[in-house]
């Protein structure tokens, strides 16, 4: 669960989410690129795992292919976890997602995490056209998610098999944004990410349902949950604010519907949004979601959501624009940790 190498803040490991955006002027080569590059210096800082999300039908996300961007990051990289936060199942039949990861864990093996959402991460017409049908939804994530296990296991007498892939023990993750995920994992005895980073609202709930209903299981003795949460640090509190406009951006596109490439930082914020759209926003992307700042800001408000979640792990998500500002926002909180 736990990388050997990794280090720690508070006694909590730090993992990183990456979206692999395209930014504006830019194309998806250039995202990899980036992408890999932020991986091994999260590797050199010390971060526990490097997560990647599937999305669909996003011009500012290149992440769609999870699986042969988690391929391309995890053979660029040497010890630090790499996997999906997440593989949204819907979308994909069971036995090509054992495949895919049976694959990943062969090459490199102790290394890839699965983690699973049953959002399909898109509108309705992407759904079709990933899954040809609407009839998979996430009512039926439980039976998929029992039948993606079942081709885990070793049983070389099943009339289907998942080859690579039965026989690896790869962790398996549910992902959730409610308590539908929460409820499940603690079912099953699995681990349980939140997207606190964009569902606060529901956070303590979820991880109540989880803590009070959980069973221990063969993959896990007692709760595991590992929190997301976006920081965007820099040197001020000045400039942090200033980078975190194009977060600002991005977040208020996605409440009016608009898809584009993600937007570089503005001056001026307050020009782009009225009064309501700037409450609902900020709204969403302050504490305990939303960390911006200097590293004193960081320290003491990271502390605090720790203490207020009680997490076994935080995963970091930072829509920071200049690959560079994201790169030093990340070795700001690296510097933090043990």
């Amino acid at each position: 669960m736990i990388n050997d190498v990794a280090k720690k803040f508070n006694g909590i490991p730090l993992s990183i989410l990456d979206l692999a955006m395209i930014n504006e002027g830019s194309d998806a080569g250039q995202s990899f690129k980036n992408s890999v590059d932020l991986a091994q210096h999260a590797e050199k800082w010390g971060f526990n795992r490097f997560w990647l999300a599937e999305h669909h039908n996003m011009p500012g996300v290149a992440s769609s292919a999870t699986s042969v961007i988690i391929g391309h990051v995890a053979g660029a990289t040497k010890t630090i976890r790499v996997g999906a936060g997440g593989v949204m199942l819907p979308n994909h039949a069971p036995l090509v997602i054992a495949e895919q990861f049976g694959t990943l864990d062969a090459l490199f093996p102790g290394r890839i995490d699965l983690g699973l959402g049953r959002a399909p991460g898109s509108d309705q017409a992407t759904a079709y056209a990933l899954r040809r049908t609407l009839q998979s939804t996430g009512d039926d994530f439980p039976l998929q998610l029992d039948e993606l296990r079942t081709f885990f296991k070793n049983d070389p007498s099943a009339r289907v098999r998942a080859i690579p892939g039965e026989g690896s023990n790869i962790p398996i993750w549910l992902l959730g944004s409610s308590d539908f995920s929460a409820r499940l994992a603690a079912d099953l005895g699995l681990p349980f990410s939140f997207a606190s980073h964009f569902a606060p609202t529901y956070m303590m709930h979820a991880l109540n349902l989880y803590h009070r209903n959980f069973k221990p299981s063969k993959d896990l003795e007692r709760p595991y949950t590992m929190l997301g949460i976006n920081i965007i640090a820099a040197d001020t509190d000045e400039k942090a604010r200033w980078l975190a406009t194009s977060h600002q951006q991005m977040f208020l596109n996605i409440r009016k519907g608009i898809t584009t490439h993600f937007k570089p930082p503005i001056d001026d914020v307050d020009a782009v949004w009225s009064e309501l759209e700037k409450a609902v926003v900020t709204e969403l992307l302050e504490w305990p979601s939303t960390i911006v700042g200097s590293p004193e800001t960081v320290k003491r408000k990271l502390e605090a959501f720790m203490e207020m979640t009680r997490a076994d792990e935080c995963i970091i998500s930072s829509g920071i624009f200049n690959h560079e500002d994201r790169l030093r926002s990340y070795e700001i909180v690296s510097e933090l940790m043990e």
